[in-house]
């Protein structure tokens, strides 16, 4: 294992404390990693950066998709997530998500997670983009993954687990073997810990969740900063398949200059029989797909841009009038209460809607078991890359593959004896490996990805945002060369530089994959070229900050570093 030696400008640790298991996130994956491995036993820690309850879950409307319904099997669910992963999934994970997923929601179910029910206590099953079956389980209408936080946060408070709010992680502490020893962290106000800290584990999980903020409009909230991949990538970690984020098709479209977290029109709205229409009311999908609105979300995405283009129109709409006042009241309530608190009334009038950035299919490499290149350092949930979502996500796996993989996660910690090693870090080098970019890079990163890497890209568009972002780098970098100044060390200049990384790298990798595949749409080359590029494209950071690119020979993972130990 070679480390890079790459650490954030920061304080030095001013507090310590010792785990078995440290988890770094408070979304579905993160909080069920965390309670199967105190279960297990092991003393576990859960850092997160906002609130216990401010997970990214939380944000999730749609639900979660499990062969769960009468007449529906598995292997349905496996067909369906493979055609939207336009051939690159990893069969052997889909099987996983989708063998392990009914029991696994059953097991949420019995944590406290109450799914909305028929009169006669029958799971209300939806269908969304890409499924061909109902198999969608809800709650509270569109307030799926408000329920299942609240479940989960309300099952670690009962349990007693130790948790660390309002912490932003910094780096990977690592030994002398390049075997990993917890992490630093940053923790924002007053409590128990304050200032930056470490928290040493032999085993790390990163379920930081996306990092939407990479993009002007996204659907994900401020916190969504891309510091889980960061992290990984300055711990000499590979990530996978990054050029392929996922724009969601219905944001509801605020205007041309609406920046930030932008409110999300779920498919399962489309689900419920709501039509696509241009201005003058034509259902414009209908011939693009077999399923109309309910085609794959790449496809609905570009179907809704190429009208846009050919009408010189700024958004399209969403037409579910014929729902009626009580069936939106009922069914999507929060959808609805964004809408109108923004001047909408989709009981009377279409939605305006654009796709906008949502949902990162690729991330940090991961094997069956949510193991990483790293030793002792797991990925799951949006971080991770585990080959479930290919080239684009079907709708709704994504809580699923938090919650199968966090168990599987879990599990091989507790049968390893991993946690059995007393971790023995590597002090910190004296003098700062990576400069810090100031606050307002932000702003310049995320103008030039949505510019350059949005929906849209092109060898031209994504040339001049790698030139755009590499100038920021090299100025922070030679500011540090020439004077050994950076910018001050705090959370605005910490995201602003865990932004740029990833926003290098995605640029990288949508530069080198040369096609049209799932949500990765190239102008120049608009066909899907399986013969060469049905392959990943993996991502490291090199000890200087350069970054390494390279493409897998085949469709298939090249073995993470513990499973070639293991063979």
């Amino acid at each position: 294992m070679t480390t890079t030696g790459i650490r954030l400008h920061a304080p030095a640790p001013g507090w310590s404390i010792d785990a078995d298991v440290v988890v770094v996130g408070s979304g579905v994956a993160g909080l069920t990693a965390a309670l199967r491995c105190e279960a297990a036993g092991l003393t576990t820690v859960v850092v997160t950066k906002a609130r216990l309850d401010d997970g990214l879950t939380r944000w999730a409307q749609g639900g979660i998709a499990a062969a769960l319904g009468e007449g529906d099997t598995p292997e349905q669910h496996f067909e369906d997530t493979l055609v939207a992963g336009a051939g690159l999934c990893d069969e052997e994970a889909v099987r996983i998500l989708v063998t392990e997923g009914p029991d696994a929601v059953r097991r949420l179910i019995a944590t406290g997670a109450q799914f909305d029910e028929s009169a006669d206590g029958v799971l209300e099953l939806t269908r969304e983009g890409g499924h061909h079956r109902r198999r969608i389980a809800h709650a509270g209408g569109d307030a799926t993954g408000a329920e299942i936080s609240r479940a989960l946060v309300e099952a670690v408070r009962a349990r007693g687990l130790r948790t660390i709010e309002n912490a932003l992680v910094l780096d990977l502490l690592t030994d002398a073997e390049g075997r990993t020893a917890g992490v630093t962290l940053h923790v924002m106000g007053e409590g128990q810990h304050d200032g930056v800290g470490a928290v040493h584990a032999p085993a790390v999980v990163l379920a930081t969740g996306g990092m939407g903020q990479v993009f002007s409009a996204t659907t994900n909230p401020a916190v969504s900063t891309g510091d889980g991949v960061a992290l990984a990538l300055r711990a000499g970690a590979e990530v996978s398949d990054l050029e392929f984020v996922q724009f969601h098709p219905t944001v509801l479209f605020l205007g041309p200059d609406a920046e930030g977290q932008q409110p999300l029109v779920s498919e399962a709205v489309r689900g419920e029989g709501a039509h696509l229409v241009d201005a003058d009311g034509v259902r414009f999908m209908l011939g693009q797909h077999e399923l109309a609105e309910l085609a794959p979300r790449d496809i609905v995405a570009k179907g809704i841009m190429r009208r846009m283009r050919e009408n010189d129109a700024e958004h399209m709409y969403l037409d579910a009038r014929h729902f009626g006042a009580e069936m939106w009241e009922r069914r999507f309530p929060t959808i609805l209460a964004a809408c109108r608190a923004h001047g909408i009334d989709p009981v009377t009038r279409p939605v305006p809607v654009a796709p906008a950035a949502h949902y990162a299919s690729g991330g940090v490499r991961t094997d069956s078991h949510g193991r990483t290149t790293v030793p002792g350092l797991y990925a799951c949930g949006e971080v991770a890359c585990t080959g479930v979502h290919g080239a684009n996500r079907l709708a709704s796996n994504s809580l699923l593959e938090g919650l199968v993989y966090a168990e599987r996660i879990a599990a091989d910690i507790a049968s390893t004896g991993l946690h059995a090693r007393v971790p023995q870090p590597l002090p910190a080098a004296e003098r700062p490996a990576h400069p810090l970019l100031p606050p307002e890079a932000r702003f310049t990163i995320q103008r030039t990805m949505s510019r350059g890497a949005g929906v849209l890209r092109s060898e031209a568009s994504l040339a001049e945002a790698a030139d755009r972002l590499d100038r920021l780098h090299a100025d922070a970098r030679d500011a540090l060369d020439e004077n050994g100044k950076t910018a001050e060390p705090g959370v605005d200049t910490w995201e602003a530089t865990n932004l740029l990384c990833v926003a290098r790298v995605l640029v990288a990798a949508a530069r080198r994959r040369e096609e049209t595949r799932g949500c990765h749409w190239r102008e120049d080359r608009p066909e899907r070229d399986d013969t060469a590029w049905r392959r990943h494209i993996v991502v490291r950071l090199n000890p200087d900050r350069s970054l390494a690119v390279r493409t897998t020979d085949t469709t298939d993972f090249p073995p993470t570093l513990t499973q070639a130990q293991e063979q």
